[in-house]
């Protein structure tokens, strides 16, 4: 079974390279207060740290500026936004195994109810990762021929009505956080109604 043997290591593999990124992070935090002199051994690590970081840190910085907020601070936005997406990356593939090992069960059983039921979680499991990854393209531009064009589109008649009754907060769209809290208890009725009865 893909969760029992598979997602553990995955899980290990992926909240490592999180911690890799956070030391980056912070080593990249601290070096914009102390402002170490840039001809010394230090000051040469702390700009290695800081190209080698900069595409993360970038939006942001630039976020940070937007709203006067001062912009060393950045790396502190960049980690929580890291946790985030490793959160519900973790999640997504959870979601996946326990969707692959759920319909290989049902179809070994021959219980068309289960297969019923974990298709229509799968589904629901792909609207959460295509809601998702709408919330964290809304940082970034994009053109109407992409992937990112087509998730909208299909996320657009769930995002819209609940986007017009709560608009989004600067850059923040908690509309998606309503929205999947909603898929939440949904996918938690299909489970209780096709798969535990």
């Amino acid at each position: 079974m893909l969760s029992a043997l598979v997602y553990p290591i995955v899980f290990l593999i992926v909240w490592s390279l999180f911690g890799v990124f956070l030391a980056f992070l912070i080593l990249r935090l601290i070096f914009n207060y102390a402002d170490p002199n840039p001809f010394g051994k230090v000051g040469r690590l702390g700009f290695k740290i800081r190209k080698l970081t900069e595409r993360w840190v970038y939006p942001a910085a630039r976020f940070f500026a937007m709203y006067r907020i001062d912009t060393r601070l950045a790396p502190l936005l960049t980690i929580f936004i890291g946790l985030v997406i490793t959160y519900f990356f973790t999640q997504v593939v959870g979601n996946t195994f326990f969707v692959i090992d759920g319909l290989t069960a049902g179809v070994a059983t021959d219980n068309p109810k289960v297969v019923v039921g974990f298709i229509l979680y799968g589904l629901l499991s792909v609207l959460v990762l295509f809601i998702f990854i709408r919330f964290l393209a809304s940082w970034f531009v994009f053109s109407r021929k992409t992937f990112l064009a087509f998730v909208v589109r299909v996320t657009d008649p769930i995002m819209l009505p609940v986007q017009r009754l709560i608009p989004p907060i600067g850059m923040f769209d908690i509309s998606a956080m309503i929205v999947l809290l909603l898929i939440s208890f949904l996918q938690s009725i299909v489970l209780n109604v096709f798969v535990r009865n």
